[in-house]
């Protein structure tokens, strides 16, 4: 079964993205900030992390930055940036940081197949 880590400091936003996860055959961790979201990735092999912008300790570039500068290549999760605001600066940065694609928020069920058509999970 594929991993997810949602990492949002958002409880509705992760019990949300868990239950669409989950229905779509993912094994959901959750995490309320990018330090936690980090540990989980570290410890657990992880295919997909769902990424907020704005967390307390640490955001989401910070985040994206800390995962793909300490995981080997062939262990790195696909990783969608998640933002409330449409903001293309913002979405630029995070596709820097290692974004593989990037999702509005809220979102529903169909918005998260999509992005996984488009990064290669479905």
């Amino acid at each position: 079964m594929r991993h997810c880590v949602v990492v949002d400091d958002s409880s509705v936003v992760r019990k949300v993205a868990r239950r669409i996860l989950e229905d779509l055959g993912f094994a959901v961790s959750e995490a309320e900030d990018g330090e936690q979201g980090l540990g989980i990735c570290q410890r657990v092999a992880t295919d997909l992390v769902l990424v907020d912008w704005s967390m307390p300790i640490m955001d989401g570039v910070e985040f994206l930055t800390a995962l793909r500068g300490e995981l080997p290549e062939a262990q790195q999760p696909k990783a969608i940036f998640c933002t409330s605001e449409y903001d293309v600066a913002q979405i630029a940065r995070a596709m820097r940081a290692g974004a593989n694609t990037y999702l509005m928020k809220p979102f529903e069920r169909e918005h998260v197949e999509a992005k996984l058509h488009e990064i290669g999970f479905l």
